[in-house]
């Protein structure tokens, strides 16, 4: 079965619904491709690497959360984007990308998504767009805490010690969210989970005695698209395939 490129927008926009959002790219189509779609690729990044792959896939269509324009970016087709362009275009296929409206949906975005895999259930929000999310949770250390997202994400986590004894408050945001730090401790949380973590937080965090671990942007961030698109592609009656591409940071 195939729709055509308008329904599959249209369907994305509905779910996501961008226009809410104040972003720091556009939200949507990205690149125009064929008319007709029958095979939707999901990955986190619009990289070389998952458009090959889409292409070896015979996809028709590319739904990932970093897509390929970001404000302030240089304006120029050369280099790098150009190389994306030119393979996305030759083999005519559609780019459809959603940044904050992917780590905000309530039941599929990244936030969602990685709680739900960490065992964690949203009663509250905090920061800029009330993007991050609060949970109450049980774990006897911070220590604890830092080695099951390391179970559960594959990967060993930046961890800056926070309080002495349990953790009943957790708060966490996909991605490069650091800056969001000082909110999550105000609205009450005890440890802090984003993707990344840069050098005055390790700082802020002995001092506030407020723990931050750091889990890696790509894997706080790769549950959001292949669930979104899924759930677009079964509502729609389309083929959907997740390609993740492994990435170190």
């Amino acid at each position: 079965m195939s729709i055509s490129r308008e329904s599959l927008l249209h369907a994305f926009d509905t779910l996501l619904q961008p226009d809410r959002f104040k972003d720091y790219g556009p939200n949507g189509l990205q690149v125009e491709g064929r008319p007709s779609i029958e095979r939707v690729v999901s990955g986190v990044t619009a990289s070389q690497a998952l458009i090959d792959a889409a292409i070896d896939a015979g996809a028709d269509a590319i739904f990932v959360h970093h897509g390929l324009f970001w404000r302030g970016q240089d304006g120029r087709v050369i280099g790098w984007m150009k190389q994306r362009l030119q393979r996305l275009l030759a083999h005519d296929i559609n780019l459809f990308a959603y940044h904050l409206p992917l780590d905000a949906h309530p039941e599929l975005g990244n936030n969602a998504c990685l709680g739900k895999a960490l065992g964690w259930r949203t009663d509250a929000h905090f920061g800029d767009q009330e993007l991050g999310c609060l949970a109450s949770v049980q774990y006897a250390s911070a220590a604890a805490l830092c080695a099951h997202v390391a179970q559960v994400l594959g990967r060993e986590p930046v961890c800056v010690p926070g309080p002495q004894g349990a953790v009943t408050r957790v708060g966490w945001c996909t991605g490069g969210a650091q800056a969001y730090f000082e909110a999550a401790a105000a609205a009450g949380a005890q440890v802090y989970l984003t993707g990344e973590i840069s050098e005055p937080q390790a700082h802020l965090a002995r001092e506030m005695g407020t723990g931050f671990i750091a889990a890696g942007h790509h894997a706080t961030e790769r549950y959001g698209a292949p669930a979104v698109a899924a759930h677009v592609a079964q509502q729609l009656g389309l083929t959907h395939r997740f390609i993740d591409i492994d990435n170190p940071a």
